[in-house]
């Protein structure tokens, strides 16, 4: 099972030295999601990892910084959405509903099933799908390798997306939980977070 790292939402100091670490200890797909953002921001983000790194990032917004940066590919969040005009790489995309799954594996390298598990990050956000629903998903070969669960994902649940057969997780809270961005500069917990997460997942 594949382990990709998402992002916080908004951009912080320490951040470039935190993504170099986890790269550093083995991150192979990090997917930059500033939503809303002004995109120098992540022009100044990019300028500041390693160019060795950058085609292990894959880019929510601003899709030219694949080209300009090198990046691993495009992610559009959203089933149906086209790929921009004369885009030729690797995408992926976000499936809302069990449904989509289907048709937007055909025109994605892999997509995320979001708000798979309940979600305790500051406001409570329930789980779409009940336990059944994943199980028949599946059973019918709707979700498989290509199909990676995000929401709510942490070590114990991990196990129960690799038995349903996810072909990766999606990790965003649960890490970024071990570091507070506005009072902590010692990344170290996150870090070994991270470690042990690669361990359970690979």
């Amino acid at each position: 099972m594949k382990l990709i790292i998402m992002t916080q939402p908004t951009f912080f100091v320490e951040e470039d030295k935190i993504l170099t670490s986890l790269f550093d200890e083995g991150l192979d797909n990090l997917h930059l999601y500033k939503p809303n953002s002004t995109p120098i921001y992540s022009e100044r983000l990019l300028t500041l990892l390693n160019d060795d790194y950058h085609c292990k990032i894959t880019v929510h917004e601003h899709f030219y910084l694949k080209e300009e940066y090198r990046l691993r590919g495009i992610h559009i969040d959203d089933a149906i959405k086209p790929v921009p005009q004369g885009y030729k790489g690797r995408v992926c995309r976000t499936c809302h509903s069990i449904e989509e799954l289907k048709d937007a594996k055909k025109k994605s390298d892999y997509v995320f099933l979001n708000n798979v598990f309940d979600c305790r990050n500051g406001e409570s956000i329930k789980g779409a799908f009940s336990a059944e629903e994943l199980k028949e998903a599946s059973r019918k070969g709707l979700i498989d390798k290509k199909v990676y669960a995000l929401g709510g994902i942490n070590p114990e649940n991990s196990y129960m997306a690799k038995d349903l057969g996810f072909g990766g997780v999606v990790i965003c809270e649960d890490l970024w939980n071990k570091f507070n961005i506005h009072h902590e500069l010692d990344y170290k917990e996150l870090i070994n977070h991270f470690e042990r997460l690669r361990k359970i997942i690979n």
